[in-house]
Formats: structure tokens, C-alpha cells, sequence
């Protein structure tokens, strides 16, 4: 347990960990996340001006970790689309108390960024990866991409000394035929695969209740060829539910936004790429940190920011989703704020 301060929400939930966006753009055109008809050619994507800068990143994520703050992931859009990342990586592993930097990314890029970013102090990456044939892929990630790049990425990290987990996102009827594929080939690789249920995060992707896999049928359709058992979760606040193959293949995990909520341990916030501050994945609006900073907020002013913000959060909106909130309730996209 850590022993430093801790701020807590309406519900009584730490402040622990803090997601950072440091782009909203991305390679891909994940129909989940950013599809093409939205973020098309002609989408405008935040100019460098409105960017955190790295000192700015690295001094709201101190502020942060003075309040409890232990583990920091990089997210994007696409994260190794900003320039040289691991200087940023590099200025966060200096911060006093921070346990953990690990990125979420796509990996189509990490083979060539994998040993920097560990050298300059990163822990571990998550790979979206969404199918493990290259015909499904390509439609999932509407580029056309092959698999063998993140693949290649992979294991770059993993030759590295990174500690790699796959996270397919699983819709029914679009790539759900590809969990026993994905289970098989990650089988006894030491990598972990977290299969996540599909959630209506933003406005854009088209999201219905019917497209969701649960997490019971995920669970259900691998114990068929690959029997599980469960696994305690490793520390408060982890958001998938751990299962083993029974006959030591390894670990996958569950994330179940939809079937079955982890709002009662949420502990993490989120850093949007323009420095806004969101206390829900859901959210519908943020609150800025980078025009407060930028107009002259000492560390004192923004922590007590920090601070007001947390001990103000009651979100709780996997809890409450149903039907009219998913068709009424406008939500920041995933791409600006990550996953």
C-alpha cells in the first residue's frame, strides 16, 4: 500500500492512476475508435500550439503523483506519432514516487522505438491488436495494415525487456471469430491477451448493445477449447478479470465495461493531448489544465485544481448505461483522450 497522500472521490475511490494523451492522431482508422468517415482526410486535428509541451506534461504529472498518483500510462491517438517520445519517457521516469510508465499503442511503429523507450524508463506496452489473421485485421484497422509490423513490434518490446499485453477489442459479428485464434497464438508466448468488450466510448463508431460480446460468452467460447480458471485480481482497482489456462498455457483477462462494470474501483484519470483534464472515459466535457498553466498557476493553484476536481468526481457511467443515456449523452472520443 502506498503511503503517499491520497485524494478520493465522491465514492470513495483513490486517485492511483493517470492516463496521458500526447496526440490525437493515428495511423490506424479503427472503426471503434476513429473511422474513416469521421476522421477523414479533410478532419482537423489539434495544431502543435495546442499541445502539452513535455515540461508541461511532466509538471502536471508530478502535481499528480504528489497526490497519490503511481502509475502513468502514454495513450493516444497513435503515441509514437509525437516525436521523440522517449525524451518524454525519459523526463517521467525522473519524477520521485512514480512506480510505472507504460504506452498503449498499436505497435506498427514500436520496432523502431522499442529499445529507446525502455532505456529512457518505460515499463510496459499494451498492443491494440484486434484479429491475428491479416484479412480481418486490415478491415479492423481500416487501413488495410498486415499484421507482421505489430507483430514485429512486439516482439522488439519484448526482446527489450518490455513487458507486453495484447488488447483485442471483441465485436460481435465483425471479429468475434478471431478470440479462439487470438487465445491460441498467445498461448505459452508469456504475453497476456485482454479481451475487451466493445464499448460506446465517443459518438462516432455506431455503437449498439447487440455489437457487445459479454464478457461471459468470451469466456465461455475459450473455455470450450482451452479450459480457465480464475485468478484473484493482482491489486485494487485492475480492471480485467484474470483467468489461467488450466493446463499452464499462461493468462488472458476480461475487461467488461458492458456486462460487468468496475466503476466502484475506477481510480484513474485522464490527460487529454490538449491538456484537459477528464475524470471519466464517458465524459462529456473536460476541464482545462493547460490555459490555467500557461496563464501563470503556480504548482499550489494547480494542485488544489487537481485536488477540487477529484474530490468533486461521482462518475459512474458504465454503471448507469442504458439505452437513452448511450442515444442522449455526448462523449469525448477515445482518440482524444485514449483507452
Amino acid at each position: 500500500m502506498s503511503t503517499k497522500p491520497l485524494v478520493y472521490d465522491q465514492l470513495n475511490r483513490p486517485l492511483r492512476d493517470l492516463r496521458i494523451s500526447v496526440t490525437d492522431r493515428c495511423n490506424f482508422r479503427c472503426r471503434y475508435c476513429m473511422p474513416e468517415e469521421t476522421f477523414g482526410p479533410d478532419y482537423e486535428f489539434l495544431p502543435k500550439t495546442s499541445l502539452l509541451q513535455f515540461e508541461e506534461i511532466t509538471r502536471l504529472a508530478r502535481l499528480f503523483v504528489n497526490l497519490g498518483v503511481e502509475k502513468i500510462r502514454l495513450t493516444g491517438g497513435e503515441p509514437l506519432l509525437r516525436r521523440d517520445l522517449d525524451v518524454l519517457v525519459g523526463m517521467l521516469s525522473k519524477i520521485d514516487g512514480l512506480e510505472d510508465i507504460a504506452l498503449t499503442t498499436n505497435a506498427s511503429l514500436l520496432k523502431k522505438h522499442a529499445v529507446k523507450l525502455k532505456n529512457a524508463g518505460l515499463t510496459r506496452v499494451n498492443v491494440s491488436l484486434d484479429a491475428i489473421h491479416d484479412d480481418t485485421f486490415g478491415k479492423m484497422n481500416g487501413r488495410g495494415t498486415k499484421i507482421k509490423p505489430v507483430l514485429d513490434g512486439i516482439q522488439a518490446a519484448s526482446d527489450a525487456g518490455l513487458d507486453v499485453k495484447i488488447n483485442m477489442v471483441v465485436q460481435n459479428g465483425i471479429n468475434d471469430h478471431e478470440v479462439i485464434p487470438m487465445a491460441k497464438y498467445f498461448r505459452h508466448s508469456g504475453h497476456i491477451v485482454r479481451f475487451i468488450e466493445y464499448m460506446d466510448v465517443g459518438n462516432s463508431n455506431g455503437w449498439k448493445f447487440d455489437h457487445v460480446m459479454s464478457k461471459r460468452d468470451i469466456i465461455d467460447r475459450i473455455s470450450e477449447i482451452y479450459p480457465l480458471d480464475s485468478v484473484d485480481p493482482a491489486y485494487y482497482g485492475e480492471v480485467a478479470s484474470r483467468y489461467q489456462f488450466r493446463d499452464g498455457g499462461g493468462e488472458i483477462g476480461v475487461i467488461s465495461s458492458v456486462s460487468d462494470s468496475f466503476c466502484s474501483s475506477c481510480t484513474r484519470a485522464r490527460l487529454s493531448a490538449d491538456g484537459a483534464l477528464y475524470t471519466c472515459l464517458f465524459a462529456s466535457r473536460g476541464t482545462s489544465l493547460r490555459n490555467p498553466m500557461r496563464n501563470g498557476a503556480t504548482d499550489q493553484e494547480l494542485q488544489k485544481m487537481l485536488t477540487d476536481l477529484w474530490n468533486g468526481r461521482h462518475d459512474r457511467y458504465s454503471d448507469e448505461r442504458t439505452e437513452e443515456t448511450v442515444a442522449n449523452r455526448e462523449k469525448i472520443e477515445m482518440s482524444f483522450i485514449g483507452g
